[in-house]
Formats: structure tokens, sequence, C-alpha cells
């Protein structure tokens, strides 16, 4: 009988792993948060720290009894939710509902859902991350204390079934700036001029820049179809004359790998998938899709990330295949420098297996 009990948020991922940890492990599913604030109220004592009062969330009563029972016949636990903000404070929802007095518990972290990620990460199990989860509950609590007072105000105002809160509020603002701006801009009249020039060996187009004043060129507007006319008729008939010619040359890059954000921008333009559709294919690749010979298994890496890091197994592999397939001359240096602003928790989305 299975005595290493694994918790994971999703049902999606219940088969894939217990198929790679075979009959000593029990896979079960959190489906999400099991706690939350309550609906009917604010839920947040504001008087006394903001303390958060969490209940069990309506219609997970059952599943939570469940749970306790696998927890109960289980030696050892290990909790395996998504390894984000969200996913430590489910993890911590979990340790705080279930009875784990007494028992061996660790959380464990996997970006992908493969058979060599899910057994490296039982090697080394760790402590629940409380920055993480301070961080996502500082994130619910300004949600839920900002948007219970703004929300009725738009109901009012605006249309029922809105809601307003820490996203929403702020970004209100910069669009409120941005057509400020809009407002107080005086548009003025501008023109563009070019000529259309023909050499003993080509022919091409020249932009009017402006005029030459000394030894310098100096940059001219062209505010008025009156200046442009003047303009053409002072420049008929003359010859041009080609002073200095440059030359350079540009190296092309290969794209960077996908973040969140560049996976939803590419699915957009490339494929005019809305933000939700591309978000519900992405989670479903990372869980785990039928691929035939191989069962089950996790096609992407976990698909919430702002960093374009790849990891080292990654890179080998990928240069291990272009140097078979390809020649060593094609193999590049691989390393990706990411922005600073990147939080980097995650490697970058790309496929699990070359």
């Amino acid at each position: 009988m299975a005595n290493k009990l694994i918790i994971v948020e999703s049902p999606a991922k219940v088969h894939t792993i217990q198929k790679f940890l075979g009959s000593g492990y029990e896979v079960v599913a959190s489906q999400g948060h099991i706690r939350d604030l309550p609906k009917s109220t604010l839920g947040v004592d504001v008087e006394n720290g903001f303390e958060p009062k969490y209940i069990t969330i309506r219609g997970k009563g059952d599943l939570l009894a469940a749970l306790k029972k696998s927890v109960k016949k289980a030696d050892k636990i290990y909790l395996a939710t998504d390894p984000d903000r969200e996913g430590e404070a489910i993890a911590w929802h979990l340790s705080e509902s279930l009875d784990m007095t007494g028992k061996d518990a660790a959380r464990i972290k996997f970006n992908e859902i493969t058979k060599s990620a899910v057994k490296a990460a039982l090697k080394e199990p760790s402590g629940i991350d409380m920055d993480l989860v301070n961080a996502q509950q500082a994130r619910r609590i300004m949600d839920r204390v900002v948007g219970y007072e703004l929300s009725p105000i738009l109901w009012k105002k605006v249309k029922g079934k809105l809601s307003a809160g820490r996203v929403q509020s702020a970004v209100l603002r910069m669009v409120c700036d941005r057509e400020a701006e809009i407002q107080a801009f005086v548009p003025k009249e501008y023109w563009s001029f070019e000529a259309d020039l023909l050499s003993a060996k080509d022919r091409f187009s020249a932009e009017y820049y402006g005029e030459i004043k000394g030894a310098q060129d100096v940059r001219k507007e062209l505010n008025s179809e009156k200046e442009v006319k003047a303009l053409e008729k002072k420049l008929e008939g003359q010859n041009f004359v080609v002073r200095e010619v440059k030359k350079g040359s540009r190296s092309k890059y290969a794209p960077y790998p996908f973040t969140t954000s560049t996976l939803q921008q590419d699915a957009a333009n490339l494929l005019n998938f809305p933000t939700r559709k591309t978000m519900t294919l992405a989670q479903q690749l990372y869980e785990g899709v039928r691929v035939t010979g191989h069962g089950t298994i996790g096609l992407i890496t976990y698909l919430r990330t702002d960093s374009t890091r790849v990891a080292d197994e990654a890179d080998r592999a990928c240069k291990a295949f272009v140097r078979e397939r390809f020649g060593n001359e094609l193999v590049g240096a691989g390393a990706v420098k990411n922005k600073d602003t990147a939080q980097d928790a995650h490697e970058a989305i790309r496929p699990t297996d070359v």
C-alpha cells in the first residue's frame, strides 16, 4: 500500500505523476485553493494588522475530508503545488488545514511534468517559503480591501457585476493620465518631401533633411504646403550630388525563448488567440498530453515566467541536437541574458524534450 503522499493542484497531473512513480506513491489533487477569504464579508481585520480570516471554500468540504484521510494513511507527505506565489500559498493552506502533526511533510517543486524533473524534485525537498506565501497574502488582501470599497461604486455609476481592485485601479489611473496628455496635445501641420533620383547605376529615393549652413547640416521641418511648393520649385531641374555613402553590417540573432507575455503576444498575432485560450492550452501542455509511444507527458515547462533563461540541461540537449543534425559550425553560444527586471524564478517556456 502506498505510504508516500503527493498533493498537486490539478487533477490532470495526477495520472501522469502516478505513472512516473508507481505504487509506492499516492498522488491526489487539491483542485486549486481549498481556503479563501469569505465572499459575503470583507474577511480582513483592518484594525488589527490586516489579519485575514480564511474559510473552507464552499463545495470543497468533501474534497478536504478525502485529503485528510489520505494524509492520515501516509508516512511521508510532499506538497507539490505549482512553483509560484499562488502554488506556495496553496501548499501553506494545505499544511494549515490538514492535520500533519507528527507527519514527515515537505515541499517539492518541479518546473516541468517529466519523470526526470519529478524524481529530481523528490530528492531535494524543502520547507514552505513564507516570503512567497506572505507576498500572495498581501496581494489577496489588497485586492479585497481595495475591491470591496471600489466595486460597489462601479455598480452604481457604471454597470453591475464589474470589479475593481489592486490592478484595475492603477491601470485606470494610467489610462486617465494618458488621456489627459492626449487632450492637452496641440497638433501642428507636418510635411515630408522626397525626391526619386536616378544615377548611372541605380535608382533610389532621398528624403529632404534640411539646409547646409557653413560646414553643418541643419534639420529643417516643413510645416505647410506653401513651404513644400517653394522647395519643389527651388529644386526643379537641379543636379543632386551624393556626398557620402555609409556602409555597415547588421547582426541578426535568434528570437528569445518565450516568457508568458511573449507567448501571449505571438499567439495573438500569429494565431489570433485571446489570452484566456492561450493560457488554457499552455496549462494543458504543461500538465500533460497523451503522446503516441510515450503515454501522457508534459510537453512544455512552467507557463508563468518572465525569464528568458534556459536550463543548462536543455541547453546541452539542444546543442547536441544541432551538432548531430546540422554540424558543429552551426552550434551557437546559447547564452541568453535576462532583463534586469526579471524575477527569474523559473526558466523560459520551452519544450521539455528537444
